[in-house]
């Protein structure tokens, strides 16, 4: 069986895609800055690295290869996409709902950095298959201090998504890394059901057996916290003035999940359950 690079290997969807496929026994190649630090499976091949300074080494022998771009600009992709075109039979990537197919849109400006990749890619020769996921239900890990104290500051409680448990992307992931019939695909992923942000929060307090409330946070204060993680001020703003539509747009729910996998996609319930020591 051909080598899988899987980058972004200890992150939440890549360390389930490593597990998984060295589960079913095809030999793993991990990408990660800190192989020491990566507590993967014995028997996987754990290589230091990062993607804009991707060493052609890493791509011998490797057929498949997860993408997952780690930043929030896509300036420097161009030369790492050439180079993983030039080796990989295959490449995943998990890109984001909403990417348009079209490349003068993929390429203007204020585009989500997912649609140039997903371009480059396109142009780059190499079968690619786009897992367009929704919001991750990983994301409201940034809650787990607020739940602590017994109340989450946080913008949008009213606002609307099916938030996708990594597990899910992981099992879409390994399915198009390995089985044929998924080149060219763009999988719209989503969880099985839509809640509110404050839905959510109740079902993590559920989870963790405390009462956890909700508190509305100004839109400006939101755009502070987000600047000082280090995100890309127009990826700021683009994420505010989506996730404030879907109050009364609120996202739809794909069964993609399930189509491709043949198992229904898990609840944010059971991801809060999963997730209950984190909050604790």
């Amino acid at each position: 069986m051909e080598t899988i690079l899987v980058t972004g290997a200890t992150g939440n969807v890549g360390r389930h895609v490593v597990n998984e496929l060295h589960a079913a026994g095809h030999p793993v190649r991990a990408l990660t800055r800190s192989p020491a630090d990566a507590n993967l499976p014995a028997g996987v091949e754990v290589v230091r690295g990062e993607l804009p300074d991707l060493a052609e080494s890493v791509l011998d022998g490797v057929g498949p290869v997860f993408l997952v771009w780690p930043f929030t600009t896509a300036d420097d992709a161009p030369p790492v996409i050439d180079l993983i075109a030039r080796h990989a039979s295959r490449v995943v990537f998990l890109s984001a709902r909403g990417v348009p197919d079209d490349d003068d849109a993929a390429n203007a400006p204020g585009a989500l950095f997912h649609a140039r990749v997903e371009s480059l890619l396109r142009h780059s020769g190499v079968e690619s298959t786009f897992l367009r996921a929704g919001g991750f239900a990983s994301n409201t890990l940034l809650w787990a201090d607020g739940v602590r104290e017994g109340v989450v500051r946080w913008i949008y409680g009213d606002a609307v998504r099916p938030l996708v448990h990594e597990h899910d992307l992981a099992d879409v992931a390994v399915r198009a890394l390995t089985e044929p019939g998924h080149a060219g695909e763009r999988y719209e992923l989503t969880g099985p059901e839509a809640l509110t942000q404050a839905d959510q929060l109740r079902l993590i307090g559920e989870a963790v057996g405390r009462d956890v409330r909700w508190e509305e946070l100004d839109v400006a204060a939101a755009r502070a916290d987000l600047l000082a993680r280090g995100w890309a001020p127009d990826f700021v703003e683009g994420g505010l003035a989506y996730w404030a539509t879907l109050i009364d747009n609120p996202e739809s729910v794909t069964k993609t999940v399930e189509e491709v996998t043949g198992k229904p996609g898990r609840s944010f319930g059971e991801w809060a359950r999963d997730h209950a020591d984190a909050f604790r």
